[in-house]
């Protein structure tokens, strides 16, 4: 949303997650196919509660990552935290960008909760709408904290990366999973942050960042069992949600203790994003919610978008990127959606 330039250039997008960061340079010219991708993990702290906390430790990542696999260097970072503001407003009907701009900009201040001299803003123009007042321009717009960009354009600059742009990660995994079709969908990546947006065909109605996320309960897990966090996230793929415990091979108590971890997550993860799709609930002309899309390193635990779409009483099913070469674990390649969706600013999505 907050770009440079107009023309083509190859752009990496670049997905910074509290677990992980993750890099993709698209096919030019293609749609969704992946030329080359990274990914790395981020000892915790780094990143938290998706905003940069530890900015040195980051750049050496991105550095040893973008140098690693000789990547291009001009990037489009995903933005995603709770303290960052999604609403949508009704405009007088203006077909003018720039009016539109100006009128953004003119009523914001009505609909965000912080000062407007810190704050960074964007929007989308989702159409026209009919409403009580007659035809408005509907529009989605995302308020930043300046602080928060400013910090992350600083740690990217810092690795030698040049910014392209900054975009917001839920817009960014609908561009990369999103299906068309009638009706507004749920999308969801659960990573170390948990990503919640509603889009209906192309245009998101709504996004939030919802707190917890897969690797709250791998840390759970590992403070339970004494276990690397690296072991506990091998031990919630391995043990999974669909095959009964005692089945399962290993240690017959840190197999129930996994699944204990498991199902705890989901129930707390559903509580959190059934707060946010209440929210959205709320908003007026709110589309019904009865399909959903997962994607993140969740999708591969077995079983678990399934028992999550069962708490949210919704049909919900995985979806990822796919990436050249041989054959990746289904996590890895959830971990790539988000960044696959940064390095492309728009798509036309395929059938459902």
């Amino acid at each position: 949303m907050f770009k440079r330039h107009k023309g083509p250039v190859t752009v990496v997008g670049l997905d910074l997650d509290p677990s992980h960061i993750a890099a993709v340079e698209l096919v030019p010219g293609a749609e969704m196919a992946i030329k080359r991708s990274a990914l790395a993990r981020l000892r915790p702290g780094v990143v938290r509660d998706g905003e940069v906390a530890e900015p040195e430790a980051l750049s050496e990542a991105l550095r040893e990552l973008f140098d690693g696999h000789d990547l291009p260097k001009r990037v489009r970072i995903g933005v995603a935290n709770q303290r960052i503001v999604v609403r949508t407003m009704d405009l007088e009907p203006l077909l003018d960008d720039k009016a539109l701009t100006a009128a953004v900009h003119a009523h914001a201040a009505d609909h965000i909760p912080m000062p407007m001299n810190e704050a960074v803003l964007d929007f989308q123009r989702l159409g026209i709408v009919d409403t009580t007042e007659g035809p408005r321009t509907r529009v989605l717009i995302v308020a930043v904290r300046r602080e928060v960009v400013e910090r992350l354009a600083q740690t990217a600059r810092a690795a030698g990366l040049e910014i392209e742009g900054i975009d917001l990660s839920a817009l960014a995994m609908v561009r990369a999973v999103g299906r068309a079709g009638a009706g507004a969908r749920l999308y969801l990546n659960v990573a170390g942050l948990t990503n919640v947006a509603v889009a209906s065909e192309d245009n998101v109605l709504f996004a939030r960042s919802a707190a917890g996320g897969l690797e709250a309960l791998a840390c759970t897990l590992a403070e339970r069992r004494a276990l690397t966090l690296e072991h506990a996230h091998q031990w919630m793929v391995h043990v999974g949600m669909t095959t009964p415990v005692e089945l399962v091979e290993g240690d017959p108590d840190l197999v129930a203790a996994t699944r204990d971890v498991l199902e705890e997550g989901v129930h707390q993860l559903a509580d959190a994003i059934r707060g946010s799709v209440e929210y959205y609930r709320m908003q007026e002309d709110a589309d019904s919610l009865e399909e959903g899309v997962l994607t993140g390193p969740a999708t591969a635990i077995p079983g678990f978008v399934e028992a999550l779409g069962q708490r949210l009483r919704l049909s919900l099913t995985s979806a990822v990127v796919e990436a050249p070469g041989e054959p990746a674990p289904a996590g890895d390649l959830g971990r790539l959606a988000v960044a696959a969706g940064l390095a492309v600013e728009t798509r036309v999505l395929g059938a459902a």
